[in-house]
């Protein structure tokens, strides 16, 4: 079974992402049609990513007390249903009410992959798996934007939605006739599904909290960049679509080579100092990124390029972070790896919708805002990691 799951889990996987990236391009042509500002269109992606995050606390006990695969099929096939009323949708807080549909479809196959992992292997293996699902996850931004660029020119913004339903098809019958289930005999799942006893264990363990805020940290840059990054490069820049595609997949690429290479520098380094690289990398592209914008280009291609270039350091960052901080945060929690996983996924992906919620109230241009975010977040925490009085927190404590 463990040999057969990677080629299922990497599939379903994509699923989250290919639903915040594909319509990336059509973004601004959509804001037009609804007639709404660029932060009213940018919360269709703040939306989904919090639902997907809070609906982690719904669906993670499910996974553990009714086992993964009848949480994964729910999932994909409430995947479609809110992908095709975003499709139909003809007034905004229509779109809206769909993307959190389609967050709480989401987080469900998140569950369940990341979940699986932690299931059938050990903590050591686990920060490799993690970091080749990572890497999957980023083939999509690479991808997805080019394809949903186009699929916009022939046939509309509505068909990018279209599109996300027919994937949640195949993966409907891949996941129906191949996926095993893999959720443990002694895995905790009696009593009540939402009480504060079923979360305790997990929220009061500070190794947890403090990898579930690193990861918040990395999700919140890299949705910020996401986000701004339409309305910045087309909206305010003025480059195409397609340029914008182009632009947007050439970051996507790095992040891929970073994510497949990192189970390569994990078994180096390990995964404490894994993260701290990681952190260093964020930090040096907020400072890059103010450097350029200060004495850079401010017009024109050369413009774009110097907001997209130092975004390169976040996505290898990202791509390094990830996997060995999930992996740390999990470690110990095998009995009970689909609540810890939930709970995880609420921290990491509400917190960073919320973080980049309030930064796009303010008046700070897209380059300053995300460099705002994540050197504060990667400061604040490689601070931590250089207190003493913090080791317990972040040091390795758990059997490798």
């Amino acid at each position: 079974m463990r040999r057969s799951l990677l080629p299922i889990l990497l599939p379903m996987v994509i699923l989250s992402p290919l639903a915040i990236d594909i319509y990336l391009p059509s973004m601004p042509t959509m804001a037009a049609e609804f007639a709404v500002s660029a932060s009213e269109i940018q919360s269709t992606l703040v939306l989904f990513l919090f639902a997907m995050g809070t609906g982690q606390l719904l669906i993670g006990p499910l996974a553990d007390r009714y086992g993964r695969r009848p949480i994964a099929i729910g999932g994909i096939i409430f995947y479609m249903i809110s992908s095709l009323l975003a499709a139909i949708a003809v007034e905004f807080h229509w779109l809206q009410i769909a993307r959190v549909m389609q967050g709480l479809a989401a987080c469900s196959t998140s569950i369940v992959v990341f979940s699986a992992v932690r299931d059938c292997f050990s903590p050591k293996e686990s920060a490799r798996y993690y970091s080749y699902l990572n890497g999957m996850i980023c083939i999509i931004p690479a991808l997805a934007p080019t394809l949903g660029g186009m699929l916009a020119l022939q046939f509309g913004w509505r068909s990018n939605f279209i599109f996300m339903a027919l994937y949640g098809l195949v993966i409907l019958a891949l996941v129906s006739l191949r996926l095993p289930e893999t959720r443990p005999q002694n895995t905790i799942s009696d009593g009540p599904l939402y009480r504060w006893a079923r979360y305790k264990p997990v929220i009061t363990e500070p190794h947890f909290v403090f990898y579930a805020i690193a990861c918040m940290a990395g999700m919140a840059a890299i949705l910020s960049y996401v986000s701004y990054a339409p309305v910045w490069l087309i909206g305010h820049l003025g480059v195409s679509e397609l340029t914008f595609s182009g632009l947007f997949g050439l970051n996507a690429a790095v992040n891929i080579v970073a994510c497949f290479a990192a189970p390569l520098v994990i078994k180096k380094l390990g995964n404490r100092p894994t993260v701290i690289a990681a952190l260093i990398l964020m930090l040096a592209s907020a400072v890059t990124q103010v450097i350029v914008q200060l004495v850079g280009p401010q017009s024109g291609l050369m413009a774009a390029y110097s907001y997209m270039l130092p975004m390169m350091l976040l996505c290898i960052g990202f791509a390094l972070l990830l996997g060995p901080a999930t992996s740390m945060a999990l470690s110990a929690f095998g009995e009970r790896a689909g609540t810890a996983t939930a709970m995880l996924g609420f921290i990491q992906m509400s917190g960073a919708s919320l973080l980049t919620a309030l930064i796009q109230q303010t008046s700070l241009p897209a380059p300053y805002a995300v460099a705002a975010l994540m050197g504060v977040g990667a400061i604040a925490l490689l601070a931590m990691m250089a207190m003493p009085k913090f080791d317990h927190w972040h040091q390795e404590q758990h059997a490798y």
